[in-house]
Formats: structure tokens, C-alpha cells, sequence
């Protein structure tokens, strides 16, 4: 069974850094393309970044050059680096993993005040 968690999650001041983490369980991680996504209140999901199984890395326009992500195989571990926080990158930020289906952790809140 495949089960995301993440973690990292909180209240930063503008142009502060966080760094989430997503720890996945069961054999599949290595073989599959992850990414991190966010949910801001009344707006839609949105996909932040995305990383393949070789490593190739795909960004939204609005978080280019501020956030990074990255996966360790070795730990089944996932990691989305936010530096240069603004307010508007306040969201519920989930990571989620392609396999058979689309699998999804439960989320964590990130605040980023003015």
C-alpha cells in the first residue's frame, strides 16, 4: 500500500525559507515521477513542481527560481525547498506520486506573512 506524509509545514515571514519533506511508503517511489502541488482558499489545485525518475524537474512560473525539489531514492524521501516565500504562496501544499493511479499525502499548511 502506498501511503504520502508530509511534513515541514508552517508560518514564515516574507522572504523567509521553508523546506517540506514527503515520506513515502511501499516499493514504488524509485519508478516514479513525484511532484508537489498546492490549494490555496477558493482557488483550484495547482502543480508546483515536478521531478522524473531521472531527476528532470518541471516548475510553475510563479515559483521558478524560489523553490526546488529534489528526491532522495534511497530514503523514499521527497523534498520541495521554498525560498523567497511571498504571501501568495500561502497553501495547503500536498505531494503526490504517479504510479498505476495517483496517489496523495494529506497535505500541510503554509502561511507566509506580510
Amino acid at each position: 500500500q502506498v501511503q504520502l506524509v508530509e511534513s515541514g509545514g508552517g508560518l514564515v515571514q516574507a522572504g523567509g525559507s521553508l523546506k517540506l519533506s514527503c515520506a513515502v511508503s511501499g516499493n514504488i517511489f524509485k519508478t516514479s515521477a513525484v511532484a508537489w502541488h498546492r490549494q490555496a482558499p477558493g482557488k483550484q489545485r495547482e502543480l508546483v513542481a515536478l521531478i522524473t525518475t531521472d531527476s528532470t524537474t518541471k516548475y510553475a512560473d510563479s515559483v521558478k527560481g524560489r523553490f526546488s525539489i529534489s528526491r532522495d531514492n534511497a530514503k523514499n524521501t521527497m523534498y520541495l525547498q521554498m525560498n523567497s516565500l511571498k504571501p501568495e504562496d500561502t497553501a495547503v501544499y500536498y505531494c503526490n506520486l504517479y504510479g498505476l493511479r495517483t496517489y496523495w499525502g494529506q497535505g500541510t499548511q503554509v502561511t507566509v506573512s506580510s
